[in-house]
C-alpha cells in the first residue's frame, strides 16, 4: 500500500483492508461534476456510494487520498483490477455540474506533481495510454472500458488541458527537461495541428510524416515538449512504430531517435498512436517524426500538440 505524501490522508474503510490489491500501471483523471472540496469527495466516497477514486482535488488545489496505490479503487471499471492484477490509480477533481469548465491553476498544478510521483514510485510509462490496458497516463472517456455505459467526463476544456498542459508538463518535470526559466519567465506557445487523412506506408518502410504544411514539427531555436498522434487503418496485426529525428538544415544531416513500438492494430482494423519528445532544437534544425507499419497499411488522421519555449 503506498500512500502519496503530498496529499492529505483520509483513509476510507473498510474498502482499504478489503479490496484487493494492484500492481499500478495507469494513472486516469476524471471531474466528479460537484464543485467540492477534497473532504466533502471523502464524505460522498464514505457514506453515499460503493465506489472511489484513490485521490480527490478541490478547486483550490487540496488534494486528499483515500486508498493507497496499490489497492484497488473503483472508479474506472475494467481498468480497476485486471486479471493479471493490473489497475489504474484514479483521481476525482472538482469541477462545475456539468463538468465543463477547465481546471484551475492550482488543480493542473497538482495534477502534475501527483502524475510525476507515480511514474517515479511506480513505474507508470510517461506516454498517453494506447489502449484500455495499456500503461500510461489519460482521461476517463478516453477508453471505453473505462466506463460502464460511456461518459464526457472529464468534459471538452479538461480534456485539451491533459493534452495541451498536464501531460506534457508531467513528461518534463519527470525527464528533468523543464525548459529552465529566464529572467521573463516566458510563456510556452501552445501549438494544436489535426489533419485528417494521411499517406499510404509501404510494408517495413518508414516514412515522415507530415503534420501541417510541411513535416517540420518544430524549428530551433527553442525548447519543446511535443506529442505526434496518428490513426493507422490495415490488418489486424500489422505493428505500427514511430521514431522522431533531428534535420540540420545546413548540412542535411538527420539525427535518429530509437523507434517507439506503438503496438499491433486490433480486429477492428485500427489502431491509435502516440509518441512524446521533450528537448531542444538549435537554430535553423527541424524536429520531425517518421512512422512505419510491417505490413502495408494507410494514416487516417494526424495530429500534433506541442508546447514550445523561445530559445
Amino acid at each position: 500500500m503506498a500512500w502519496y505524501p503530498a496529499a492529505t490522508r483520509m483513509e476510507l474503510q473498510p474498502e482499504s483492508d478489503g479490496q484487493p490489491a494492484i500492481r499500478p500501471t495507469q494513472f486516469i483523471l476524471h471531474s466528479i461534476a460537484a464543485p467540492w472540496t477534497a473532504r466533502r469527495m471523502y464524505e460522498y466516497w464514505r457514506d453515499s456510494t460503493n465506489l472511489e477514486s484513490h485521490f480527490g482535488l478541490g478547486y483550490a488545489g487540496d488534494l486528499a487520498q483515500y486508498i493507497g496505490t496499490e489497492t484497488r479503487a473503483d472508479a474506472n471499471y475494467q481498468a480497476n483490477r485486471r486479471p493479471d492484477g493490473t489497475g489504474a490509480v484514479s483521481i476525482e477533481t472538482a469541477s462545475n455540474l456539468q463538468h465543463t469548465d477547465p481546471w484551475t491553476d492550482k488543480q493542473v498544478e497538482q495534477l502534475i506533481r501527483l502524475g510525476v510521483w507515480l511514474h517515479q514510485r511506480h513505474g507508470i510509462p510517461l506516454r498517453v495510454c494506447r489502449s484500455a490496458s495499456d500503461p500510461g497516463y489519460g482521461y476517463h472517456r478516453l477508453h471505453s472500458a473505462w466506463a460502464v455505459s460511456g461518459t464526457a467526463c472529464p468534459g471538452d476544456a479538461r480534456v485539451r488541458q491533459f493534452k495541451n498542459v498536464v501531460f506534457p508538463g508531467i513528461v518534463a518535470r519527470a525527464s528533468g527537461q523543464s525548459p529552465p526559466p529566464t529572467q521573463e519567465d516566458p510563456m510556452p506557445s501552445v501549438i494544436t495541428e489535426s489533419v485528417s487523412g494521411g499517406p499510404a506506408l509501404a510494408a517495413g518502410q518508414y516514412l515522415l510524416l507530415q503534420m501541417a504544411k510541411d513535416t517540420a514539427l518544430l524549428q530551433g531555436p527553442c525548447a519543446y515538449t511535443v506529442t505526434a498522434y496518428a490513426t493507422v487503418r490495415g490488418q489486424a496485426g500489422t505493428r505500427v512504430t514511430l521514431r522522431f529525428l533531428n534535420l540540420a538544415l545546413s548540412t542535411k544531416h538527420r539525427s535518429h531517435d530509437l523507434p517507439i513500438d506503438c503496438g499491433v492494430i486490433g480486429p477492428d482494423g485500427v489502431l491509435n498512436v502516440a509518441a512524446t519528445r521533450n528537448g531542444s532544437l538549435p537554430a535553423d534544425v527541424q524536429l520531425k517524426v517518421e512512422i512505419k507499419a510491417d505490413r502495408a497499411a494507410r494514416v487516417e488522421h494526424r495530429v500534433l500538440r506541442a508546447l514550445r519555449w523561445p530559445g
